[in-house]
């Protein structure tokens, strides 16, 4: 009897075990034993090729390739840490190129010459005949937008043909002479910028990417960028502060009706395009006006925080918006006082630049000081009173995703891992960011997702600084999202609700001009960027400009009446590390597939934003 009672029990608390267990996803949220990651791989979308064996194929090439970990362990290391397969590197270079290419095609065959594709409907879209629709007709500029803007990708991904064939589209069938009234920063770093690195990589001797010379090339698109800087000219006159118009129509000049006040990225954001075209040109006007806003703007920063407001009146000065911070309407500002001194060798930008990064990290920055250790919370940097510091609120928008990867160029790697891992985590919960995201709700304030390249931009930079695996994670997750939630009928279409997934019918330009383009970097070790020798640097827009002499010879002095010329010049071999291609492995190899970010902090981070 006794041995029936055993066995009987035995079999009572085997029941009661099933029955816990079965019961364990109900039970689990308020027991914390939820998963910390949605962890098997989603399926490969079909541009990766067969086979098609959801999460158990990509975790077989991941343990063939060193990733797959030992049984046990770290969840988070399991998934991130170890080598990267070649092979399917490889083949996510190859879904990057594809994701470009369906784009690409897409706009050529129901869009061009219109500004930009629908991919909903697959036809063209230009400029509302409703001026009031700033959204669409500060970018449309009835130009062939989305043309111009791919041209150095199509460069870069090494297709030579379609390159040349796209430039002679461009001279043979694109005007400037139109009454279209544009943003003079989205012209800027979308049309001008694009025309001169196409010229740029037509006209390099070395022709690194492949022969993407065009026969009687007569520099054509250096005097298409000359012509529509002329154009935006007028936005820079008539105003008390030297701060540009917003808008100028490219045939009549600046509108009657036009705005006096206009963002800090969009009037200080100009120098790198007009300082290339001046000093290509021989001719300081155009760097000059761009470097008199600069001026402008950082004259007007406030006396005891040392920051910048958002949005600024031309005429008197006077700061209408005055929220400081690293998203929409100052992001790129601080950008191009960096990348105005890599390109140009000006100490003076150089000078404006520290001191705005280190008033950033006074004012801005929230969180424990270091990245990898200490108590409190992850690093963030938040929006603040220009004047006082304080909080104004508690979101942040996706552009602030930048900033990571200007980190990175100069050096602070460490608090570029935490705050790109703020980012990354976002976007592992929706699949997409949120153009606004309220980090106190943990919960987007405005859940649309235009295409944007700013996480990946970052991710390919860390990645191009550390070498470790885990942005190869990173990319990889970006590009599966994207096929998954965002891939339309005809190209790639903004998602209008992160949450919910739908979606609204346009393509923007900088899809390609950008996000397919760092995508492809990051997964193309091989590409000439990373291994001609030369040094590259990327405009706001995602455009590739060399890094040399030409670009040292500064003429816009001689027309600033009165100052001298105590500016020091930076020789490019002086700099450090701009094109982390070739010489910034700084990771040893003991340490390379160690997690960029401990898996305590990400769990941290994770749950900043309600992942876990």
């Amino acid at each position: 009897m006794q041995w029936r009672s055993l066995v009987l029990g035995l079999l009572l608390l085997r029941l009661g075990l099933q029955a816990l267990l079965a019961l364990l996803p109900a039970l689990a949220p308020g027991l914390c034993l939820r998963r910390r990651f949605p962890f098997p791989f989603p399926p490969p979308p079909a541009a990766l090729g067969p086979p098609a064996a959801g999460s158990s194929h990509w975790g077989s090439l991941l343990r063939r390739g060193g990733g797959g970990g030992a049984a046990g362990g770290d969840e988070y290391e399991r998934r991130y840490s170890g080598a990267f397969p070649p092979q399917l590197r490889a083949r996510l270079r190859d879904a990057a190129r594809g994701m470009f290419v369906f784009g690409y095609d897409s706009y050529m065959r129901h869009a061009f010459p219109r500004d930009e594709l629908d991919p909903l409907h697959c036809r063209g879209r230009g400029p509302d005949h409703d001026p009031s629709n700033l959204n669409i007709n500060d970018v449309l500029g009835n130009y062939s937008l989305t043309l111009i803007d791919a041209l150095d990708t199509l460069a870069v991904m090494g297709n030579s043909s379609e390159f040349q064939k796209a430039v002679k589209l461009v001279i043979d069938t694109v005007s400037f002479d139109k009454d279209s009234t544009v943003q003079v920063f989205e012209a800027t770093i979308r049309v001008l910028g694009s025309l001169l690195s196409a010229h740029i990589i037509i006209t390099d001797t070395k022709q690194p990417f492949g022969d993407m010379t065009i026969k009687d090339y007569d520099n054509e698109l250096l005097h298409m960028a000359h012509d529509l800087a002329v154009r935006l000219l007028p936005a820079f006159e008539n105003t008390k502060t030297g701060i540009p118009y917003p808008r100028v129509n490219l045939k009549k000049g600046v509108p009657p009706d036009s705005n006096n006040e206009t963002c800090t990225a969009g009037a200080g954001s100009l120098l790198v395009e007009f300082g290339i075209l001046s000093r290509l040109l021989g001719d300081s006007t155009f760097e000059w006006v761009a470097r008199r806003a600069v001026k402008a703007l950082w004259s007007l920063r406030s006396n005891n925080t040392g920051l910048l407001g958002n949005v600024v009146n031309i005429q008197t000065g006077h700061w209408v918006g005055k929220q400081s911070g690293l998203g929409a309407g100052s992001d790129s500002f601080y950008e191009y006082l960096l990348k105005s001194y890599i390109l140009f060798g000006e100490k003076e930008d150089l000078e404006m630049f520290n001191d705005a990064y280190r008033n950033i990290q006074n004012h801005l920055r929230r969180g424990r000081e270091a990245c990898n250790e200490g108590e409190g919370d992850p690093p963030l940097y938040v929006n603040v009173n220009m004047f006082t510091g304080q909080l104004m609120n508690t979101w942040i928008d996706s552009l602030q995703a930048f900033f990571p990867g200007l980190q990175v160029l100069i050096g602070d790697v460490e608090d570029a891992i935490c705050l790109h891992a703020f980012y990354y985590a976002i976007w592992k919960r929706y699949g997409a960011l949120p153009e606004r995201y309220n980090w106190q709700l943990q919960a987007p304030d405005v859940p649309f997702y235009p295409l944007r390249p700013e996480l990946v931009e970052s991710t390919y930079l860390l990645y191009q600084a550390t070498k470790n695996p885990f942005y190869l994670h990173v990319g990889m997750d970006i590009l599966q999202s994207l096929e998954k939630y965002t891939k339309a009928k005809c190209g790639y279409a903004t998602l209008h609700h992160v949450v919910e997934k739908t979606k609204e019918d346009r393509m923007e330009s900088f899809f390609l001009s950008e996000t397919c383009k760092y995508l492809y970097l990051l997964f193309d070790e091989e590409n000439p960027l990373h291994k001609s020798g030369n040094k590259y640097m990327f405009t706001t827009e995602g455009h590739i400009v060399s890094v040399d002499e030409r670009f040292r010879n500064s003429l816009w002095q001689d027309i600033l009446p009165g100052e001298e010329d105590s500016t020091e010049k930076i020789k490019p071999n002086e700099l450090k590390a701009v094109n982390f291609s070739s010489n910034c492995n700084r990771v040893p190899d003991e340490r390379r597939y160690l997690l960029p970010l401990k898996s305590n902090y990400m769990r941290q981070i994770d749950r900043m934003v309600g992942l876990i």
